[in-house]
């Protein structure tokens, strides 16, 4: 294999011929990168065109692509290149118009009838309008798109997002929510960085103020008398004190506390009181505490009774001996 790319026919005398046969129609030619290229009159195109498949020395019989170019910055902001092919002369030239938004381009599809996709193609990226396409409609995108995906200046989030509704049970469109204005990519390395400094960031440069010294731990506070903290003071309206509290502030001064007076507890009965109680209420002391029930005499089933006579014993008889 002498070369990996495809072997061409040369490009020697092609510009000459080309310009001879259209004339005014070409604006500008250029040869780079082996390749022939010519920017055309845009109402002229089909005209040109043919020209260039029916003429001796040029025919190019086939129309392999049509492609599209943005310039945003131009007045005819869109290319229009046209690919074809020789295959006579296994030669390949490419063709160039110029056109905006609204002036449309004459269609090719008379010539090459494979242009009628191709052309629809360009419409949907790019909005070119071709006049003369039997059936100019987008043909990459949904039916509903809006606006033109290849244009410079169409946002990569577009305009719209589709998603199905479970509600609606089919396709719906939304217009795009974004939390905050898509913003240009550096294309650089996320982990080294740009070299440059973005707007904003030189505020981030500028060295930080020191923090404030932090402020000394707080001393607890503490007592050592019962005049600092006020105890042992009558309050307005204040009743008196129970002697617990007195005497656990004579505790804190450093004096004995007095014994507070016990209680009056309840005396525990005695055995004289008990037989006191006793002989207040003897009627209570006779009452019986328990109803007793008078128990029945058992009687043996063996033994005679008035209406029963008694039974003969069941005890067996010895035998009496036989004397005889």
């Amino acid at each position: 294999m002498k070369s990996a790319a495809p072997a061409y026919a040369p490009n020697d005398g092609v510009i000459d011929v080309a310009e001879t046969t259209l004339g005014g129609r070409i604006l500008s030619s250029l040869e780079a990168a082996y390749e022939v290229s010519f920017t055309v009159d845009r109402e002229s195109l089909v005209e040109t065109m043919t020209l260039l498949r029916d003429t001796p020395g040029l025919e190019y019989q086939q129309l392999m692509e049509i492609a599209g170019v943005d310039y945003p910055d131009r007045a005819d902001r869109f290319e229009v290149v046209y690919c074809l092919l020789s295959l006579t002369r296994n030669h390949r030239i490419r063709v160039h118009v110029q056109t905006d938004e609204i002036k449309p381009v004459p269609s090719v599809t008379g010539i090459w009838p494979v242009a009628g996709w191709l052309e629809r193609e360009v419409y949907d990226m790019y909005g070119v309008l071709f006049d003369g396409n039997p059936d100019l409609r987008r043909i990459l995108t949904d039916y509903g798109f809006v606006g033109h995906p290849q244009r410079k200046d169409f946002p990569l989030t577009g305009y719209v997002e589709l998603r199905y509704s479970e509600e609606s049970k089919r396709v719906v469109y939304e217009p795009v929510k974004l939390a905050q204005d898509f913003r240009t990519f550096d294309f650089m390395s996320p982990w080294e960085g740009a070299e440059y400094i973005l707007p904003g960031d030189e505020k981030a440069a500028a060295a930080a103020p020191p923090p404030p010294p932090a402020p000394p731990p707080a001393q607890p506070k503490t007592t050592e008398s019962t005049a600092q903290s006020g105890a042992g003071k009558p309050e307005a309206g204040a009743g008196p004190k129970p002697a617990t509290s007195t005497a656990k502030a004579e505790k804190a001064d450093g004096a004995d506390p007095k014994p507070a007076p016990p209680a009056a507890e309840k005396p525990k009965p005695t055995r004289a009181r008990k037989t006191a109680d006793v002989a207040a209420a003897p009627e209570a002391a006779k009452a019986p505490l328990t109803r007793k029930v008078a128990a029945k005499p058992r009687v043996k089933p063996d033994a005679p009774t008035a209406d029963a006579p008694a039974k003969p014993s069941r005890a067996k008889k010895k035998p009496e001996p036989n004397n005889g």
